[in-house]
Parts: structure tokens; sequence; C-alpha cells
């Protein structure tokens, strides 16, 4: 029984790992396509155009992150099931 226990415990950190991953990946490419786009002349403060240009942009990246995710994990999910089918 202690085995199935270590056994969860490597499943957990596995997926939080996974979790922070996606999240610094998430951020990275935020930064890289909002602030380039939204902020041409980077200076000591945003101006309420480039503040309003990253809000949008980050939810729009956010938005097609996460439809990405979801057709990636239904893919998945598919080709799971197809050998599933397969294998009977």
């Amino acid at each position: 029984m202690e085995s199935e226990g270590v056994k969860q415990a490597i499943i957990r950190q596995a997926r939080e790992a996974n979790s922070q991953s996606n999240a610094r990946l998430l951020i990275e490419g935020i930064n890289n396509s909002c602030f380039d786009k939204c902020v041409p002349k980077p200076g000591s403060s945003l101006s309420n155009s480039e503040n309003a240009c990253v809000v949008q942009c980050m939810e729009k990246y956010i938005a097609a992150w996460n439809e990405v995710n979801r057709t990636y994990i239904r893919r998945i999910q598919q080709e799971v099931g197809n050998q599933q089918i397969g294998n009977h």
C-alpha cells in the first residue's frame, strides 16, 4: 500500500511541475507577443493606450491558449479511444 502512496506523490509532483511549466510558457508568450506589440518604446510607466492594448492582447492570447489546450486534450482523448478500440 505504501508503494501506491509513493506513486500518487510522484504523479502529483509531475502534474505540479507540468502546471508550473505551462504557466511559465504562457507568461513568456504573453510577454513576447503583447509587450513587444503594445509597448514599442518602453518608458517608466505604461500609457493608457499601452495598458489597454496589453490587457486586450493578453485576454486574446489566453483565450487562444485555452482553445489550443482544449483541442489538444480532445485529440489525445480521441487517439487513446481509437487505440483502445483497436486493442479489442
